[in-house]
């Protein structure tokens, strides 16, 4: 029974012994990170009306802010993905 047991548990740690490669994938890219920015707003050159030119500056300074957010967001992503990735190797 002994010897049972232990010639089990030598081929027990011989068969684990056998290395499994294990190549890491880098992530993909989330979708909400390649889609590119909208077009800025363009004044029309025929307005008398300051109302309309400030509406577009306004509206194209909050594209502005949702595209950096966006970019930072991908930058971070991207930094934190990176070193993951290059820790693993």
């Amino acid at each position: 029974m002994t010897r049972f047991l232990i010639v089990f548990s030598l081929l027990t740690l011989t068969a684990c012994s056998t290395p499994v490669p294990v190549k890491p994938k880098f992530p993909g890219v989330p979708q909400e990170l390649v889609t590119s920015c909208p077009d800025l707003g363009m004044i029309d050159p025929n307005t008398t009306k300051l109302s309309d030119v400030v509406y577009v500056v306004a509206d194209n300074y909050a594209n502005y802010q949702e595209c950096k957010i966006k970019v930072d967001g991908w930058l971070d992503w991207y930094k934190t993905q990176r070193s993951i990735y290059e820790g693993i190797k």
